[in-house]
């Protein structure tokens, strides 16, 4: 049997809430380790370095990628770059070239430095925003995306490509999560945000439940995924799930339920006049959540979340100020 050196590991949005957290968890282990590279195409300050780590700035568009590739000898790629909010002013087109481009460029970088294994995070969105979603999403459901939601546009187009690649270089072994909504003690996401209003918003008629995942429960899969053989696509989530009015119970806040063609025309409305880059078509977020079921990440993937939706989120708002002491 062929016995392997320690893996030569390259964090991509290495300097983003999620890639810093990975890094760190791997600098952790960083015996165990050939080279550990973080990329980023914002500079990480000297003063947030770890030791053991080299910091690349760089696009994940590039096609020099393959040369820093190269460079390190990677042979595990841990695929972070996306964008969740696109900064104000950025590019129309940005969160498809970062998402969709730069992961085919980063594949194309793995086919070429011969990267046995790709780690990418996902996300619930591929699944899309549906009325007939089922109750429990399970990894073979189908990933129909939202045209009209950029986000989960992009990610339905990028676990195409994951797909094809599995079947045209399967060389290449991949571990695929595909996370809920993503808490811990200084996460800030668009759905975060949804919290931290004076009320709780849902649309009437609708009550599909978050269902929660631990950053740090995120971050072990990832670096479980590093240093294990294991191949496949994972929802991740904790136990659980929580309507809205639950969390609203939860937070002491009102439940304000909208019906879904007032809310349309006032979400039409405001981005009409610049005052939110939210249009209509994000109502659909608000009524028909994906619900993952985390069965295959515990019985097959073998890994059991520390944290429950409930106690994950009851450890965010508590770090937020939005609940009180346990």
């Amino acid at each position: 049997m062929q016995t392997r050196g320690p893996p030569n590991v390259l964090v991509t949005g290495a300097a983003g809430y999620v890639g810093r957290l990975c890094v760190a968890a791997l600098a952790e282990r960083r015996q165990e380790l050939g080279a550990l590279v973080a990329l980023d195409v914002n500079t990480v300050a000297e003063r947030d370095r770890l030791q053991g780590v080299v910091y690349a700035q760089g696009d994940i568009c590039d096609p020099a990628l393959v040369e820093l590739f190269g460079n390190h000898r990677i042979d595990t790629v841990i695929h972070l770059a996306s964008i969740v909010r696109a900064p104000k002013g950025a590019p129309q087109d940005l969160a498809y070239r970062v998402d969709v481009l730069g992961t085919q460029n980063v594949l194309e970088a793995c086919a070429r430095s011969g990267v046995r294994k790709l780690i990418v995070t996902s996300s619930g969105a591929a699944y899309g925003y549906h009325a007939d979603n089922p109750a429990w999403l399970d990894e073979d459901d189908p990933l129909r995306g939202n045209e009209a939601f950029e986000y989960s546009r992009n990610k339905r187009l990028v676990e195409a490509m994951l797909g094809e690649w599995r079947r045209t270089h399967p060389e290449l072994a991949q571990v695929v999560f595909r996370p809920g909504t993503i808490v811990g003690e200084n996460v800030h996401s668009p759905v975060t945000d949804l919290f931290e209003r004076p009320f709780i918003l849902g649309i009437a008629g609708s009550d599909t439940p978050f269902v929660f995942i631990w950053d740090q429960d995120l971050v072990a899969c990832l670096i479980d995924a590093v240093f294990s053989d294991k191949t496949g696509i994972y929802n991740q989530a904790g136990d659980g799930a929580l309507a809205p009015r639950e969390i609203a119970r939860m937070l002491h806040k009102p439940y304000v339920p909208v019906p879904a063609f007032v809310m349309r025309g006032i979400l039409w409305t405001l981005k009409t006049f610049g005052l939110s880059e939210n249009g209509p078509e994000r109502v659909d977020f608000l009524r028909y959540r994906p619900v993952l079921s985390n069965r295959r990440l515990k019985k097959e993937y073998g890994y059991l979340p520390k944290l429950s939706s409930r106690q994950a989120f009851e450890l965010y708002a508590r770090a937020r100020g939005l609940l009180g002491p346990p």
